[in-house]
């Protein structure tokens, strides 16, 4: 009908149903699971989750899902989306139980979403808008996005006065935004003059965090998380000092890391073989590996490095 919105109903009709009808079924029945898990006599680890102890472990999924596909490991894929979906499903579960939404809230909200920015394909008012490329869809769903978000912010006529930092997403990795932050705060002067400034607040808060740690309260655990969380901040805004990129020379770490374990457990003669060493007979392996990496060890008083003197497991 000419000037008519898109209903549901229309999606539904005009959509692939076969693999709608063929989801439904189990999709509710992956519904009811967590229902169940979370509910009385559930399982306990499940029933004691919150939001902000799920949230690391939707990080991991997703980069689970981003491995399958650089892999292009299809049947894992199948597996780590399953995963994924169980966050959302966790989620869902869990702002059902204290009354802000659930499943079916989420699924609503999406497909309006969904209609709403593709406009060329849903007509509004009877009219198709015109996206005769993946550009021109881009930059309608963008400025559809905007407009939602600035109606959203009259909504809540929040009272914060504008920030300098506001343009930076809180949603890219902690990391970048760190040092974006930083960036951006030197612009204006806030920032350490020197390296050394840095070292000594790495130390700072190195110290900060170990007196907090020997209050044993672990009611204070989230004060050891802040504490912890400067640290990090302060680190990767050495990096940028340095004019090094703090995600690069973490995953360069992190895949020595993994080729020197790879040497100890070649040399244990596995994985499950390491548990049975002692923490000495592991500093030594851990040392071998390093020595084939080219490091170079303190002389043991003979002029030669001592791969088997266990050195703390240092990078």
């Amino acid at each position: 009908m000419a000037g008519a919105e898109t209903t549901q109903a229309d999606v539904v009709k005009s959509g692939p149903t076969d693999v709608a009808a063929r989801a439904a079924n189990p999709l509710a029945e992956s519904i009811s699971i967590m229902a169940r898990l979370r509910g009385l006599g559930g399982c306990p680890w499940d029933r004691e989750q919150t939001f902000d102890s799920i949230k690391r472990h939707t990080l991991e999924e997703t980069y689970e899902v981003f491995d399958a596909i650089e892999r292009r490991a299809w049947p894992e894929l199948k597996d780590e989306l399953g995963d994924l979906l169980l966050q959302v499903l966790f989620y869902a579960q869990m702002a059902s139980e204290a009354g802000y939404f659930d499943i079916g809230d989420v699924a609503a909200n999406l497909n309006a979403k969904l209609v709403r920015r593709h406009p060329h394909i849903f007509p509004v008012a009877g009219k198709l808008a015109d996206a005769t490329d993946a550009d021109a869809v881009l930059r309608n769903w963008e400025q559809i996005k905007r407009t939602e978000k600035r109606e959203g912010a009259a909504l809540l006529a929040e009272a914060a006065a504008p920030s300098g930092l506001d343009d930076i997403p809180r949603t890219m990795p902690a990391m970048l935004e760190a040092g974006k932050i930083g960036s951006r705060a030197a612009k204006v002067g806030f920032d350490w003059p020197t390296v050394d400034g840095l070292f000594e607040k790495l130390n700072e808060e190195i110290a900060e965090l170990k007196a907090e740690l020997a209050n044993h309260d672990r009611a204070e655990l989230d004060k050891v998380q802040d504490e912890f969380g400067d640290l990090l901040f302060t680190a990767i805004n050495l990096g940028r000092h340095l004019k090094l990129d703090a995600e690069s020379a973490l995953r360069s770490a992190n895949g020595k890391f993994r080729n020197r374990f790879r040497a100890m457990e070649a040399a244990a003669g596995g994985y499950d073989a390491l548990a049975a060493l002692t923490p000495t007979a592991l500093d030594a392996l851990w040392n071998r590996a390093k020595c084939a990496d080219g490091v170079v060890f303190k002389s043991d008083g003979d002029g030669y490095p001592d791969p088997d003197e266990p050195d703390g497991r240092e990078l």
